[in-house]
Formats: C-alpha cells, sequence, structure tokens
C-alpha cells in the first residue's frame, strides 16, 4: 500500500501531534507499506527532504502559527503533495491545517481520506460559529475521521454529522519509555516532581507553579520543568514571587531520546492542562511506571484514574496542591503499585504496534469499501 501523509507538524519539532505521527508512519513502513510525508519546515537546520526505502519527507516552510500562514503552506505544499498523491491509494491528513493541499487529489484520484484531529485548539475553535463552517467544509470530503479523545471526537460529529467517526488514542513506543536509571539525583529529603509541558497557556503550568509553594510547604520537592514556550517570562515572575527559587528548575527543550531518564526521576508527574486531548506525555510518563497527577480535563481522565496516580480540578492551584501532597504522602509501594499500573495500561492499550494495527484495520476497510 502507497500512503500519503500530511501533518502541520512533525519532527524534529517536539510536540505530541509529531511523536504521533512519526511512530504511526514509522511502525506502517515496518509492516511494508510505502509512507510519503509532507508537513512544515519549522526548526531551523532541518532537512527540507528525507528520502529512503519506502519512506520520504517533504518539509515546506511554515513562517508563522496563523490561519494565514497555514494557507500560505497549503499553498505551498500542493506540488509535493500532488506529486506524491499520483501513486497513493489512500489518503491521511493530520491536523485540520493538513487537509486543504490533499483536497486536489482526494478530488481527482478518488481515493480514500482518513483525518485525525488531535489539538485542543480545535476545541476552542470549534465553539466559534465562523470555524464550524470552515470545519465543516474541511471535513466533509472524510472517509473517516479519527479523534484521539471522546471530546475531540463529539466536536468532530458536531461539525461533520454526515462522517465516520472513531476515537483512537495516540501510540507510544514502549522500547524507548520505559522505567531506567534516573538522571536527576534527588536532594536529601526532597521528593521529585517533573512536567513535561510546552510553556503556553492552554498547558496550565502556572497554575502548578502558583501551587508550588503550599506542596513545598507540606512535602519538601524539587519540580523539574522539560518544555518551552512563551510563558516563560510570566512563569519566571511567579517563581519570584512566590520565593521558590530554590526549588524549581527549567530544563528547558528535551530529545525524546533523553526523556526517560528524567521521567524515570520522578516521584509522581504532573500534568496540569487547562484543555488536553489525549496527552502524549501522560502516556510517556506512565509507560516509565510513574505515578500521575493530572488535571480532570478532556482526554485525561479516559487514561488515568485513581489506580495509576491521581486527578484534580483544572485551573486550581489549591486543588492542585491538596491531590499532589496526597499522593506523594502515599508509601513508596504504593506508588510503585500506580506505576506499574500504568505502565501495564500504556503496553496493552496505546503502545506503537496497537496505534498501527487499529490504522491498518482502518485502511483496509476503507479500500475495501472502495473497491466494492
Amino acid at each position: 500500500m502507497n500512503l500519503l501523509v500530511t501533518s502541520i507538524y512533525y519532527p524534529p519539532r517536539l510536540g505530541g501531534i509529531e511523536n504521533h505521527v512519526y511512530y504511526l508512519c514509522r511502525g506502517l513502513v515496518k509492516e511494508g507499506l510505502t509512507v510519503s510525508v509532507v508537513t512544515s519546515r519549522t526548526e531551523p537546520g532541518s532537512p527540507a527532504q528525507e528520502r529512503e526505502d519506502r519512506y520520504s519527507v517533504d518539509r515546506i516552510p511554515l513562517p508563522g502559527r496563523n490561519p494565514i500562514w497555514w494557507m500560505v503552506n497549503a499553498f505551498l505544499s500542493l506540488p509535493a503533495t500532488i506529486r506524491a498523491g499520483r501513486k497513493a491509494d489512500l489518503i491521511h491528513a493530520h491536523t485540520f491545517q493538513s487537509v486543504l493541499p490533499v483536497l486536489p487529489v482526494k478530488l481527482f484520484r478518488r481515493i480514500p481520506l482518513v483525518v485525525t484531529i488531535h489539538s485542543s485548539h480545535f476545541l476552542r475553535m470549534v465553539k466559534k460559529i465562523y470555524w464550524r463552517v470552515v470545519f465543516r467544509a474541511l471535513l466533509a470530503p472524510a472517509d473517516l475521521i479519527l479523534a484521539t479523545s471522546v471530546e475531540l471526537a463529539d466536536a468532530c460529529r458536531l461539525v461533520a454529522p454526515r462522517s465516520r467517526v472513531r476515537e483512537i488514542v495516540n501510540g507510544i513506543d514502549t522500547d524507548l519509555f520505559q522505567s531506567v536509571p534516573p538522571s536527576i539525583p534527588k536532594r536529601e529529603g526532597r521528593a521529585i516532581l517533573v512536567t513535561t509541558r510546552r510553556l503556553v497557556k492552554k498547558n496550565g503550568v502556572r497554575y502548578l507553579i502558583d501551587g508550588m509553594a503550599d506542596i513545598i510547604k507540606r512535602v519538601p520537592c524539587d519540580l523539574y520543568l522539560v518544555g518551552i514556550g512563551p510563558e516563560r517570562a510570566d512563569l519566571d515572575e511567579r517563581v519570584a514571587r512566590h520565593g521558590i527559587g530554590e526549588f524549581i528548575h527549567f530544563l528547558g527543550g528535551v530529545d525524546n531520546q533523553k526523556l526517560p531518564p528524567i521521567l524515570s526521576s520522578a516521584d509522581a508527574v504532573v500534568i496540569p492542562s487547562l484543555v488536553e486531548a489525549t496527552s502524549l506525555s501522560a502516556l510517556e510518563a506512565m509507560s516509565c511506571q510513574r505515578p500521575m497527577a493530572v488535571s480532570r480535563v478532556g482526554g485525561l481522565p479516559e487514561i488515568i484514574d485513581e489506580s495509576c496516580g491521581t486527578l484534580f480540578e483544572s485551573g486550581n492551584p489549591g486543588d492542585l496542591a491538596e491531590k499532589i501532597v496526597k499522593l506523594l504522602q502515599e508509601s513508596a509501594d504504593t506508588r510503585k503499585t500506580m506505576g506499574r499500573e500504568g505502565r501495564n495500561r500504556v503496553a496493552g492499550k496505546w503502545s506503537v504496534d496497537a496505534l498501527v494495527d487499529r490504522h491498518r484495520t482502518h485502511y483496509r476497510k476503507l479500500l475495501e469499501g472502495a473497491g466494492s
């Protein structure tokens, strides 16, 4: 099978969408498919093209992240998309921004189109009438819509009521993300909290910082933050205001290969999102056998319950602090049991192999339907 994949983001850029698409494409190639990826070029120094046997990547410039630049990127992506689409048996567009350049291929080749909706941005945008009209037009040609959480799937059904919509959760490389020797030394008498979040408003890191002053008073601990983003200056100001600079450590952007030792250092991993689809960061930490403290929003309650961690009210530093303190006060054996349960869940339901198998099943059914 020849598969054309479009995605607004792709490695070396770091993020949940990027990893999902990368792991899926690599897994499909391993299973014998030929995959052509057309994506954006956002990271300085990233190659414009990659060519391997049965796998290729074309990166098209994306100067900015707004609707105007999405349109420009879609227009610039047309030559590479049409070229790859000539031999494609099926198209898979990841994120709504990536649908536009594949529409000519869908129109003229009349081959199945799958669209996966990942981002919590979709949930905010779909509340506006204008964007609902846009999404309805973009999703109407899809033969199948996949969504990475129940909440996203419901939003897709709202704007595309005649389309088939299915939930599909992100896949994790459980060989990479597993419990390994820690890379962060524990300071005497202090627990370690880790969060792996892009420093943007929707990820709620400021509420974690605001809750840390209360947590530190009750359970001495250090917080290590992995991620970069525009909220860094505000977070630094909050750390200074609370007088907790000694306990807060910004690690910046970290490559996936270096994440498992950081995650494995944690007594608990915190995901304080305000909105969330299905968090790849949470699944990665669970795969490393870490107990989880997450906000009760979006797809997080679909993957985490009290058997593998704790949930707190989104945007509420007080409740966040209360639940994290309680989790850190549990015995080490209890937290280890939570971690093992999280790992078992990921291995059973959300591994890369499971992700690839589910997609191959969807693809096969679509191609059988097209053939008949």
